[in-house]
């Protein structure tokens, strides 16, 4: 139901700009939908290999596996820190994390072993690596962030499609939880001596996730060189790290 001044504001609009309205609206609605779609296919494929595992094998990599689309309100106030124009064209270039999806696990190990079994796909293409479990951020940030690109197939043919996938441990993204918690209660003005806290938090989580990591490792042996290499990511042609 429209408010009265709602109303009376639709009744001032001819019936040109009502149709141009709508059909932006739906254009919109169109463009998000290819976000949810592409989403929902890399959670399939995650999901297929946690199913895998599951059944065939000793041990499960991944413990969960969660996912968001940003609201268009966030999509656009994205657009306006960015300052990038208004078209859906320069949004498809410049925002690729309008779809996420988390995959936590165990051990450090397994984020980099699920990010070679799921950029190994044929379908999949990556985009950008960020490296932060390599390479921290200065607060202690750890994750191990990928763009990957997804076809989507639609009655219109097959739309190409960027999804933000995080892999982390339990411990990283425990971290990440208190931090995003915090700095939504101070409204992102946190006192420094919670950001000391923090950064020391971040140290303590990455050296437990060290010591379960060697404890995984006597239990089920070393896992193969090519997952736990000095960087499995770095080094393949057209990825950025």
């Amino acid at each position: 139901m429209l408010t009265a001044r709602a109303q009376r504001t639709l009744e001032t609009i001819d019936g040109q700009t009502l149709d141009e309205m709508r059909a932006l609206r739906d254009e919109t609605e169109r463009f998000m939908l290819r976000y949810k779609f592409g989403m929902d296919e890399v959670i399939t494929k995650l999901s297929i290999l946690r199913e895998e595992f599951s059944q065939t094998h000793d041990y499960n990599p991944i413990e969960h596996i969660s996912s968001r689309l940003k609201s268009l309100d966030s999509v656009i106030e994205k657009m306006q820190r960015k300052g990038v124009d208004p078209s859906f064209e320069t949004i498809r270039e410049t925002i690729t994390d309008i779809a996420g999806v988390r995959v936590t696990c165990s051990f450090v190990s397994d984020a980099y072993r699920i990010f070679e079994l799921l950029t190994a796909q044929r379908d999949i293409r990556v985009l950008r690596v960020k490296d932060y479990i390599k390479e921290p951020k200065e607060n202690g940030y750890q994750s191990l962030h990928v763009i990957v690109e997804v076809p989507v197939f639609l009655s219109t043919g097959a739309h190409p499609v960027a999804v933000e996938v995080q892999i982390r441990t339990i411990a990283m993204d425990f971290w990440a939880s208190l931090e995003h918690k915090i700095y939504y209660k101070y409204d992102r003005q946190v006192p420094q001596e919670l950001l000391d806290g923090l950064t020391d938090a971040a140290h303590t989580a990455a050296e437990l996730d060290a010591r379960m990591e060697r404890l995984h490792r006597e239990v089920h042996g070393a896992p193969p060189a090519t997952v736990l290499g000095v960087h499995p990511v770095a080094g393949q042609a057209g990825i950025d790290v």
